[in-house]
């Protein structure tokens, strides 16, 4: 592909503005060519900072109209679905952001639909992009762990501590902190350990919000614990929450591999601590291990587009989106019934 990449952006959310439209803008290989916005006031503000010439306030009139070679679909997960499928209906690559789905029968769809139209397909987990956990995937690639014996990830937060509506908490657009957050946590496990073999979940709605129209909802889940047994042996925990207290104003990340050979301890905080990485192997003491430089920060467009260039695919795709989307289910039966649920 000898000229720029024509790419439609979807949703004007503020992480379109701080993630994708910055990255997509200032990579060469590529022309924002067209954004959709259901606000027309927001969506003209984002074409005027960006520079794009065609503005859209239904997606379906970009993909027919755009001229577009892919898109890329930041909204909010119940909408997922449609827009990927219409997107690949028109021939495009697409770019969605996580959760890939609703549940795991649309995600599997969207997959399969994709590999059908041989286009490049991706699900935004931008863990997979971070320095500190791709140092952490080759560190458990050479064995500083060895046969794991437990896993341990939590991804603590306090965004939902207010009683006010949010998308996020509403049951009939999305499962709660477990599809948000808890689908980042399942990615990396999957990511640094394989894939999980089977789950028992614990939900909780601590915080009463309301619906859309004001009156009282039965909120999705605000806090979640899943228990987990991985398919290549070893157990784990991934434990996430939108209402916690934490020191840090945004969020904050801990991973802890523990097995035969070693042990890793991973923390993050996105604005107070930087990633810090401590190895112990054998019996020996903890020793902290600097990141080393030529891990330097990737992001999703550009790799996005990458694999667009290379005509190859590059993880996280489709199947990623839908083998996280999996897991999410069966944490909810799980939760329903008090049981363990195998994939």
């Amino acid at each position: 592909m000898s000229e720029a990449i024509r790419v439609g952006v979807i949703g004007t959310s503020w992480f379109a503005d701080l993630i994708h439209l910055p990255s997509l803008a200032g990579d060469e290989r590529v022309t924002v060519a067209a954004i959709c916005g259901r606000n027309r006031a927001r969506a003209e503000e984002m074409a005027a900072k960006y520079r794009i010439p065609q503005l859209f306030t239904d997606y379906r009139g970009m993909l027919a109209e755009g001229d577009l070679d892919a898109v890329v679909i930041v909204t909010p997960d119940d909408e997922h679905f449609p827009m990927v499928m219409a997107a690949l209906e028109a021939g495009l690559h697409v770019l969605c952001e996580k959760p890939l789905a609703s549940n795991g029968e649309q995600a599997r769809q969207m997959f399969e639909r994709a590999e059908a139209q041989g286009v490049r397909h991706m699900t935004n987990f931008n863990n997979r992009w971070s320095p500190l956990y791709r140092y952490l995937h080759d560190l458990v690639a050479q064995g500083t762990v060895g046969r794991l014996y437990h896993a341990h990830f939590t991804f603590m937060a306090g965004h939902g501590r207010r009683p006010n509506y949010a998308w996020r908490f509403d049951p009939q657009r999305s499962n709660g902190v477990l599809g948000d957050l808890g689908c980042h946590m399942i990615d990396l496990a999957r990511y640094l350990v394989g894939d999980i073999a089977r789950v028992n979940a614990a939900l909780a709605a601590n915080v009463q919000r309301p619906g859309p129209d004001g009156q009282p909802m039965a909120s999705a889940n605000d806090a979640a614990t899943l228990l987990v047994n991985f398919v290549s042996g070893g157990q784990g925990t991934i434990e996430v929450s939108a209402v916690a207290r934490t020191h840090d104003p945004a969020f904050e990340h801990s991973v802890t591999l523990q097995g035969e050979a070693g042990a890793l301890i991973a923390n993050f905080a996105l604005v107070s601590a930087p990633p810090k990485v401590q190895v112990a192997a054998g019996d020996g003491p903890f020793q902290e291990m600097p990141i080393p430089a030529e891990y330097q920060a990737a992001n999703s467009s550009r790799s996005f587009v990458d694999a667009i260039l290379s005509g190859q695919s590059v993880a996280p795709t489709f199947y990623e989106g839908w083998q996280a989307q999996r897991v999410i289910d069966a944490a909810l039966v799980s939760h329903e019934n008090g049981q363990w649920v195998s994939l």
